[in-house]
């Protein structure tokens, strides 16, 4: 049996507003559908990827910005932070982590280390390892988003 991940309802507090970031990202807008001033489905898909996001009017009653570490993977991180960057979406510097391929921890988008050897050490990873460099950025209601550098994937991937 297959089990693919389409679509995550994401928390937000201002539907417009977070339609207009998304957009700015480079997010494909597939959807944006009211029934009533009570529902309204906003449904975009990042460029390359086949698990899109969902949110608006009705769609969930989890507090906005309770989704942190929402993983979105690039080919070139620093080419995604100058693109980012450009087009005015507030990003986190490039960093590795000092614990290995995988950071610990994100609170509004933020990593945040608890344990000895984990923090946050800017620049590339030193060996340019595939899963090893890292940038973060907000939505507007503080969803947490974590690009993540894949040159090469693990086997099975």
């Amino acid at each position: 049996m297959d089990l693919k991940l389409e679509m995550i309802v994401l928390p937000v507090s201002d539907v417009d507003r977070a339609k207009a970031f998304y957009e700015k990202v480079g997010f494909r807008l597939d959807v944006d559908y009211t029934a009533s001033d009570k529902f309204r489905a906003v449904h975009f898909t990042p460029p390359g990827s086949e698990c899109a996001i969902i949110f608006g009017e009705g769609m969930t009653s989890i507090p906005p910005g309770s989704f942190q570490g929402l993983y979105l993977i690039v080919s070139d991180i620093d080419e995604a932070h100058a693109e980012l960057a450009n087009r005015g979406i507030p990003v986190s510097e490039v960093f590795h982590d000092e614990g290995g391929l995988l950071h610990h921890g994100h609170k509004g988008g933020r990593c945040v280390h608890d344990d000895e050897g984990q923090r946050r050490i800017p620049g590339r990873h030193p060996e340019q390892a595939s899963y090893g460099s890292y940038l973060t950025f907000s939505d507007p209601d503080g969803n947490g988003w974590v690009l993540q550098e894949v040159k090469k994937r693990l086997a099975g991937r």
